[in-house]
């Protein structure tokens, strides 16, 4: 005999389904570089914190050519970008970026990709190759012809080549629209690397070079050219960061010269100086603070900055100062180089380049715990990452470092892939699921029991 359910007990109980699969699907989306809100953090604690080349592995594939940007995933579908020489491609070097610099484009011819793989079972759905030709410009060893992150909204798939051109195909890999992004030159040769964003019926695009900086709107249903406002920085690799806060919605794009941001029109709304010689983090929002951070390694300035909502005109700290009306606090001499830095659980993890990591405050600055290195850490490229009471930081052997979140510093295990596994992307998460690109394949790595 079945219980009658009452009326008001059965839409609680819709709607608290409804409420599951809507969490379910959000958690399970990872739709641009470093996530949902470009924080590198994860919800939950399904996540594995244990792998290897074998272990806890739910499949890997072969991908082809050569690509930085990170993977991408909505629903079952993961995207990723690559660029397939057709001749000979020089390796890649890990460790110091010096002696990388290549004056001149590669003279054989070269294709650009973009790939769908099934989530469950890492299998290619659709690839679509968009352009093929000589490289229009130099890039630096270590860096690729496929190095922005791909962005979706869930019904379209924006994939960006700097120096090429930016294509949406809907998720059955049909093409919606193209747009050519005219070639120009870039710091020291080194190559692009800054990577689309959306907003509502926008996309974005910094595209900071040598010769004619902008940033750039266009309709995402159309890629018609909504707005472009001149930069008067040189290159740089950073993603712009829509920052929606208590007071508006605004585009954080930072630059080595000046940070500026802008509202939805392209109008700036504040800006700042003091930035090192090279910019390359993402910045991002946490608990009503934006934290901006720009660490070239050959200079003295590498500031962290926290920034609150609201600020206008030139906020730029004078001689001396640590803060000010609109910035919260800084550290003048703590930022990274390549990773972009972490705030989980009100602290701010800062992973430097060369084997060490270091905590401090995210609410005001003060130092946690100083610099600690990684037992053979090595060099890291990729940005740390957050789940489950853990900071995971994965350097450029493969191997990933797995770090207990909180105010003391101890490493609680180390997860290495094989040996030819060279890693500059930053992961992805989807679910449990996290999805490590390395110079060869792709992995999805997920808890054996899941």
């Amino acid at each position: 005999m079945f219980r009658q359910i009452q009326p008001s007990a059965l839409v609680l109980c819709v709607l608290s389904l409804l409420t599951f699969a809507h969490c379910a699907c959000a958690d399970a989306n990872w739709p641009q570089f470093r996530g949902p809100d470009a924080r590198g953090v994860a919800e939950g604690n399904g996540l594995p914190d244990r792998w290897s080349a074998t272990e806890n592995v739910a499949w890997k594939a072969d991908i082809p050519g050569r690509g930085w940007s990170s993977p991408i995933v909505w629903g079952s579908r993961v995207f990723l970008t690559t660029v397939v020489n057709q001749g000979q491609s020089e390796a890649p070097k890990k460790g110091l970026y010096l002696g990388g610099n290549r004056k001149d484009a590669p003279e054989s011819i070269h294709q650009w990709k973009v790939l769908c793989l099934d989530l469950e079972t890492g299998q290619v759905v659709w690839e679509r190759q968009v352009h093929e030709g000589k490289p229009p410009s130099s890039t630096h060893i270590k860096n690729s012809y496929a190095s922005e992150t791909p962005v979706t909204d869930g019904e379209r798939v924006y994939a960006y080549f700097g120096n090429v051109g930016v294509w949406c195909f809907d998720f059955e890999g049909n093409q919606v629209w193209s747009k050519e992004i005219a070639p120009h030159k870039t710091s020291s040769g080194w190559g692009t690397a800054s990577s689309p964003v959306l907003h509502e019926n926008r996309l974005y695009i910094q595209n900071d070079n040598e010769e004619d900086s902008y940033l750039l709107a266009c309709d995402k249903l159309t890629g018609e050219e909504v707005w472009r406002v001149p930069r008067e920085e040189d290159g740089n690799w950073c993603t712009p960061f829509i920052w929606t806060n208590e007071q508006r919605t605004e585009i954080v794009a930072s630059g080595s010269k000046m940070v500026r941001s802008y509202d939805l029109e392209g109008n700036v709304l504040w800006s700042l100086q003091g930035m090192s010689g090279i910019t390359i983090a993402t910045p991002y929002a946490c608990d009503g603070l934006l934290y901006i951070s720009s660490g070239y390694v050959m200079d003295k300035k590498r500031p962290v900055y926290a920034i609150r909502p609201g600020a206008s005109g030139d906020i730029s700290l004078t001689e001396g100062q640590t803060s000010n009306q609109w910035i919260a606090w800084s550290l003048p001499q703590a930022a990274p180089y390549n990773p972009s830095t972490l705030v989980y659980e009100e602290l701010l993890y800062v992973l430097y380049d060369y084997e060490s990591i270091a905590c401090f405050n995210a609410r005001d600055g003060a130092v946690v715990y100083a610099a600690q290195k990684l037992p053979e850490g090595r060099s890291f490229t990729a940005s740390p990452w957050a789940c489950g009471d853990k900071v995971f930081c994965l350097n450029e052997d493969g191997i990933t470092f797995v770090i207990k979140a909180g105010s003391t510093f101890e490493v609680l295990g180390t997860n290495p892939l094989e040996e030819d596994d060279m890693v500059l992307a930053t992961p992805a998460i989807a679910g449990d699921r996290l999805l490590i690109r390395t110079s060869a394949r792709l992995y999805c790595i997920r808890n054996s029991a899941g």
